[in-house]
């Protein structure tokens, strides 16, 4: 028997696996967009905010802190749903 021909076919990856790895991808490609979007939205009106009225900068920023970490959760959340396509879906 070809050696070679074991280890390539023991090699290739069977439609379960590559939908697995799909399925990660996309998860944390899609689900990392959002956050994003929403970070770079409230970041530059947080801004805008303090440009215009700069005696409110301290309650604007905390405002604004409190709002990136709900943000960032989403991330984490999509994250998180990838790793466990990755490592706990057989």
């Amino acid at each position: 028997m070809n050696v070679a021909a074991i280890v390539i076919a023991a090699a290739e990856p069977t439609l379960a696996q590559a939908a697995r790895l799909l399925g990660a991808g996309l998860a944390i490609g899609l689900g990392v967009i959002g956050p994003g979007v929403g970070l770079g939205i409230m970041i530059g009106s947080a801004l805008q905010s303090i440009a215009r009225q700069p005696e409110l900068s301290g309650d604007i920023r905390t405002n604004m802190f409190i709002g990136i970490g709900i943000i960032e959760a989403l991330a984490l959340y999509a994250f998180v749903v990838s790793l466990i396509l990755l490592f706990v879906v057989k």
